[in-house]
């Protein structure tokens, strides 16, 4: 028997949670069970979440990036209202807003970007540009560096920088090789054998742990690729709209990529939609004839509901002066979480720009490590991040994450419009998890069995 939507806005915890596990991905479903992380959500606005128990909380995960003007920001949902009743998508046609937005992408990029090929999702993104490198160039090598994220499809896949996520989908996209991530000088040397269509990069490794990388780096990089005859992509998904303290954190060393990848708050994280924008030269080269212009296609890319979101989000964002707001209050947290370091030897680095913030804790050392054989230790690294993120979502009401290739860092991601009482909130309910947490072991026991469990290896 379906069940109606009706019906479903009225399922309680537990009935979702059982139908994921019966229906979805069950493993899933007992990882975030393990830290009580599946709670019901049922409303959102700006930067505040309510479960379905009524309890309010913090957003300062953001979508991954996805929410910097707000859960439902209502500027973006009234700009929905005035499309009802148009064609969200029709094949062999122009799509009148997709133009708008291509056009208005193309005023606030840096550079000479000009051309968009609109799809669904950031992984997406990657791949339309990992295939406009090589066709455009008529090479096949591309580089990305280690400690990278760039999506879990195939191609994306092939240049994200976890063994992890690789190893079980072996043999990937060939020609796809890693070079360390702040490292001039490895690049040039893979450079040099000239078969590089492009090095993708992110200006700011997200998954990798929050990463900033030295002043200079991203614009040597961009040079080292024009030397060579590869094109410089970036990855500014998760770095983007802001998000950094500028419109797109390459900017920060002044780079003009030959391509860019954009989603997440393209639409404000309301549509899913994604981007990449090239130079007219680059498009010219890959799609830019009768012959050429279906090489790369999309059922759903730049459908009206999506765009529409998105024209309306650049408006908010331009607006609003996000960016600047985003430098300020990250300016702040930073100092503070600084202050937290020195008082606790548990945080070993606090590192970020704007609101991309990480906080990277201190591995277990000592007897206790020695005598479980180093599992304390391998246990810290995978789930220190995720303690800490349960804690302060469970006991203070904040939600935040590990990052993906780095779970012993926390990310703080909030949306742009987080105000100074929110990010006190967010300081005094670290300051006193740490206060009350020496040791990840003492933070593990008072957390669950289950972690107990997977440091010594049982089950």
């Amino acid at each position: 028997m379906l069940i109606s939507l009706d019906e479903a806005l009225k399922l309680d915890r537990k009935s979702i949670i059982d139908l994921h596990r019966e229906y979805g991905n069950s493993g899933l479903v007992s990882l975030l069970g393990m830290l009580n992380f599946d709670k019901l959500f049922v409303k959102a606005e700006g930067v505040q979440v309510w479960d379905s128990e009524g309890n309010m909380y913090l957003d300062f995960l953001g979508g991954y990036g996805s929410l910097n003007t707000g859960h439902n920001h209502p500027y973006i949902i009234e700009a929905l209202r005035k499309v009802e009743g148009r064609p969200n998508f029709m094949q062999a046609s122009l799509p009148a807003l997709a133009g708008v937005l291509a056009h208005n992408l193309a005023e606030i990029t840096p550079g000479e970007l000009k051309h968009s090929f609109f799809g669904n999702s950031g992984a997406e993104a990657v791949e339309g540009a990992l295939k406009a490198a090589r066709i455009a160039t008529g090479r096949h090598a591309i580089i990305s560096t280690v400690g990278s994220f760039h999506g879990k499809t195939m191609g994306a896949l092939s240049l994200t920088g976890r063994e992890k996520y690789q190893e079980p989908f072996k043999p990937l996209v060939p020609e796809c090789d890693k070079v360390p991530f702040n490292d001039l000088g490895a690049l040039e040397e893979r450079l040099k054998k000239g078969d590089v269509a492009g090095f993708i990069v992110e200006p700011i490794q997200g998954e990798g742990g929050i990463i900033v990388p030295d002043k200079g780096y991203l614009k040597g990089a961009e040079e080292l690729c024009h030397r060579y005859g590869a094109l410089f992509i970036a990855d500014e998904i998760q770095t983007g709209f802001g998000r950094t303290g500028k419109m797109f954190a390459c900017e920060w060393d002044d780079v003009k990529p030959d391509i860019m990848c954009l989603a997440k708050s393209l639409s404000g994280g309301i549509m899913p939609i994604s981007v990449f924008i090239t130079t007219e030269d680059v498009w010219n080269k890959a799609y830019g004839t009768k012959e050429k212009c279906l090489l790369h296609t999309t059922t759903f890319g730049g459908n009206t509901w999506a765009v529409t979101a998105g024209i309306a989000s650049l408006e908010l964002i331009t607006q609003e002066k996000l960016p600047e707001k985003a430098l300020a209050m990250g300016d702040y947290l930073i100092k503070e979480l600084n202050v937290l370091k020195e008082k606790y030897g548990l945080i070993k680095e606090v590192r970020g720009r704007g609101l991309l913030i990480g906080l990277e804790f201190e591995q277990p050392k000592g007897m206790l490590d020695k005598i479980s054989g180093g599992a304390l230790s391998r246990a810290s690294e995978e789930y220190l991040g995720a303690l800490v993120a349960g804690q302060l979502q469970n006991k203070y009401g904040v939600i935040t994450a590990y990052t993906l290739n780095n779970p012993n860092v926390i990310r703080l991601e909030p949306p742009l419009t987080v105000n100074k009482e929110q990010v006190d909130h967010v300081l005094t309910s670290l300051d006193k998890i740490f206060e009350s947490n020496k040791s990840f072991l003492g933070m593990a026991v008072k957390s669950t069995g289950s972690i107990i469990s997977n440091i010594f290896g049982r089950k």
